[in-house]
């Protein structure tokens, strides 16, 4: 994998057209980015730390241990084991804790929509009924609203919930809850699980490293099963499950004659607000007086993900891209909310026309205009961060917009998609991708996902899939990385016959989709555990998430959050690669996590650092599952008679069809 080195060049490790086109503009040279800072700090990664030995956690240390060496364990006895435990640990709960704190307020927004306080609706009452149904709430002869509400007062109450365990764990299938209870990992509340962690890894309590990674599996569930699942699931029943739409993508989405206004952060109670609020009277009005032909609204990093998605509103740039979409000098404001916008953002923007606006009180920064928004008066708090943005239009001074850098991406393949998309919308299915995986056509699914890396080359994303789906893997992304692979051309159908092996490019055709499926946001790796459980569901192949031909990637992880849905995967059964993890200083650690963790969960991590040997380890396990189903080899193509499909349509599985067998309109 490229990866920048002591006193590298920035030009070893960027590829994105529009970032070395900007880089290479006096307006850009004058801001210090990044990638600035890489070149010039110096200094490689400390030992202890990449390797997960170094010990904050009393004041006795800080301790630097050394597997192996009694002279080197912690003051207080602690082995390479257990310090490496505790701090991956602590990763997943802090990873756990910052989707746990999204989704609250998700539900939030939800309960104060269904008291029709808010300017939103309840859109997708299909999806309302499905959630209603898993927390046991009653939906005959009700109104929407009343069913919002007791679901959303019901979701609130599982955040502190003591004893049980979540609602939403009995939508897995039922051998992996079985495989949960018998290895007592079931979340019992989300919060509960992450304070728990926090407590076992203080000093003194839980020092046995294979106990320690217990409670980070059930705490990595809490997020997975609980958090990030709720979120993604009341989100899409307030503002519209996504469908397929096309959008735009890179820096060449800002316009010159136009208020841009970049949404950044994760949050898309704030978004949907700013999308609702430039679409106001008073707003336009406001933007003519300035001179400006409108109001250009542009995602960053996952809250874009989240308009993308539902609106079709072109994304700027992802994590990587934010100090660049700045410094283009064509922004009027940059709103952002939480989670993985950095502090240099307003340093970028010093002594020009453009602010960064926080909007919430976890998330305030120096330099930075603090407009709170306001959850029980949304519109008006948007409304308000509008006016501001649109007053700084005219005093925009230089700018530099990378014109000829936009890309054509098709977008918004929910599990609702997916399942419509292969059988039909009114007989939706698996069925289809089922039979193709197992006669063959599509060796199986790999989920790319998580951040960017200013460390690494920014193709590596694009290596990986490139091999994946040469392979005929099928490729399902979310995040910063789905944006990574949406900039360099895998998100339309067109790429199908260009880089898959000819069973996926069949299949692509056939149905008119993209080789690669933006799922999501980083929340929205929960959609990925329920397509995995309706391949269960659907039959053929396994019944449990380790048995599918499946394999997922973070392979440029960057914030806890990427750990925390790394475990979760690996917790429900699904093989996970990345390109590091803060676990080398230990032997069992390692072990345990790359071999150990399989007689658990069925499934474990693995590691590499080239993105060629990152997609092989990915099919090699896809491969073994393939193996294990016994359809590790070429199937006759069989046309389906009447009988065959009289057979299937009485719930048999039938043979492989030709195609993907998706006639049902």
């Amino acid at each position: 994998m490229s990866k920048a080195k002591v006193g590298c060049s920035i030009k070893d490790i960027i590829t994105v057209a529009s970032t070395k086109d900007l880089l290479n503009q006096e307006l850009a040279k004058q801001v210090r980015t990044a990638y600035n800072r890489i070149e010039d700090r110096g200094v490689s990664a400390c030992l202890f730390g990449s390797g997960g030995t170094c010990c904050r956690i009393c004041n006795m240390g800080p301790c630097t241990v050394i597997d192996g060496v009694d002279s080197m364990i912690g003051v207080c006895g602690a082995t390479a084991s257990t310090v490496v435990a505790r701090n991956f640990a602590r990763i997943v709960a802090a990873g756990t804790a910052a989707h746990a704190d999204h989704a609250r307020e998700m539900v939030r927004g939800f309960i104060e929509t269904a008291k029709g306080k808010t300017p939103h609706d309840i859109q997708d009452v299909e999806k309302l009924h499905s959630m209603a149904e898993t927390f046991g709430v009653e939906i005959e002869g009700r109104d929407k609203n009343d069913i919002a509400l007791e679901l959303g007062e019901k979701a609130l109450a599982e955040f502190g919930q003591q004893e049980g365990t979540l609602s939403m764990l009995k939508r897995a299938p039922e051998k992996v809850q079985e495989m949960w209870k018998e290895q007592e990992i079931e979340p019992r509340g989300v919060d509960r699980e992450v304070v728990e962690m926090m407590h076992r890894t203080h000093m003194g309590v839980d020092q046995d490293y294979k106990n320690i990674m217990k409670q980070a599996a059930r705490c990595s569930l809490a997020d997975g099963w609980g958090a990030s699942m709720l979120s993604t699931e009341l989100t899409d029943i307030m503002f519209g499950t996504p469908v397929p739409r096309r959008a735009l993508i890179d820096l060449g989405v800002l316009k010159e004659d136009q208020v841009n206004v970049t949404v950044h952060g994760h949050e898309p109670l704030l978004a949907e607000s700013l999308c609702m609020a430039a679409e106001d009277p008073e707003i336009l009005e406001l933007v003519k007086k300035v001179g400006a032909k409108g109001i250009n609204l542009a995602g960053v990093c996952c809250t874009g993900n989240e308009i993308l998605m539902r609106r079709g509103i072109s994304v700027a740039g992802s994590f990587i891209n934010q100090e660049m979409v700045l410094a283009t000098g064509a922004v009027e404001a940059m709103v952002v909310d939480v989670q993985c916008v950095m502090q240099s953002v307003a340093q970028v923007v010093k002594g020009k026309h453009t602010d960064i606006i926080t909007t919430n009180y976890r998330a305030k920064m120096p330099d930075a205009v603090h407009m709170q928004f306001e959850e029980d008066n949304p519109l008006g708090s948007a409304k308000a961060i509008l006016s501001r943005a649109v007053k700084n239009y005219k005093n925009r001074g230089e700018m530099y917009i990378p014109k000829d850098q936009k890309f054509d991406i098709v977008v918004g393949f929910s599990h609702e998609t997916i399942n419509n998309m292969l059988g039909g919308r009114f007989r939706g299915s698996y069925r289809p991708l089922n039979d193709n995986i197992i006669n063959g056509r599509i060796k199986g699914v790999g989920a790319m996902v998580g951040c960017e890396h200013y460390k690494y080359s920014d193709d590596v994303h694009f290596k990986i899939a490139v091999e994946l789906l040469k392979n005929n893997v099928l490729v399902l992304a979310t995040g910063c990385a789905a944006q990574a692979l949406g900039r360099a051309g895998l998100m339309r159908p067109e790429a199908a016959a260009k880089y898959c092996g000819e069973g996926l490019a069949e299949v692509c055709e056939t149905i008119g989709m993209p080789p690669v499926l933006h799922v999501g946001s980083c929340v929205d790796n929960s959609r990925l555990l329920i397509a995995l459980t309706a391949m269960v569901k659907e039959g053929g192949l396994g019944d449990k998430i380790s048995d599918l031909p499946a394999c997922g990637t973070a392979p440029l992880w960057m914030s806890e959050k990427a750990v925390a849905i790394g475990q979760y995967f690996v917790s429900s059964g699904a093989h996970v690669v990345f390109q590091n993890l803060p676990v080398t200083g230990s032997k069992e650690m390692t072990e345990y996590l790359l071999e150990g963790m399989k007689d658990d969960f069925g499934a474990c991590w693995a590691v590499s650092e080239d993105p060629v040997k990152i997609a092989g380890k990915m099919i090699a396990a896809i491969d073994e599952k393939r193996d294990l189903l016994g359809i590790n080899k070429k199937q006759d193509r069989v046309l389906f008679d009447m009988e065959m499909r009289r057979d299937l349509d009485a719930g048999g599985t039938g043979q492989a069809v030709t195609g993907m067998g998706c006639g049902h309109k």
